[in-house]
């Protein structure tokens, strides 16, 4: 059901990439139980000229190696459940990719479950 925009500065290598989007798959099934390959991805890298983000925002400072992530989900989990994702998404890349917690922008889209199709033109999520 999630499917996960990941945008980031082109300096990070594909290796990288792919690893970005691998904690941010881990953290969303152990602490919103997101299925298992229940994983769609879109990773765009950009020049810094098309990352339009301000120097800071809220008393926090962005570098140009801030990874912007966009995640469109069923709606209906607790506030305390996407606070504890923001947090694991943001320790685990900086503990294992050395990115910085200010540079961990995160984004959830909620939708109800009839308005996707996993393929084959029907709605699999939606009331029966």
């Amino acid at each position: 059901m999630p499917l996960v925009r990941i945008d980031l500065n082109k300096s990070y290598n594909a290796e990288n990439s792919k690893k970005i989007g691998e904690i941010i798959y881990r953290a969303m099934e152990q602490e919103i139980s997101v299925p298992k390959d229940d994983k769609f991805q879109i990773i765009t890298k950009h020049d810094d000229t098309e990352l339009n983000i301000p120097e800071s925002y809220l008393g926090i400072k962005y570098t140009n190696k801030i990874v912007i992530i966009q995640i469109t989900l069923n709606s209906g989990r607790s506030t305390e459940l996407k606070q504890k994702l923001y947090k694991r998404i943001a320790e685990d890349l900086n503990k294992e990719l050395d990115i910085r917690k200010e540079d961990v922008f995160i984004s959830l889209v909620e939708v109800a479950k009839e308005n996707w199709s996993f393929g084959n033109g029907e709605a699999q999520y939606a009331p029966k």
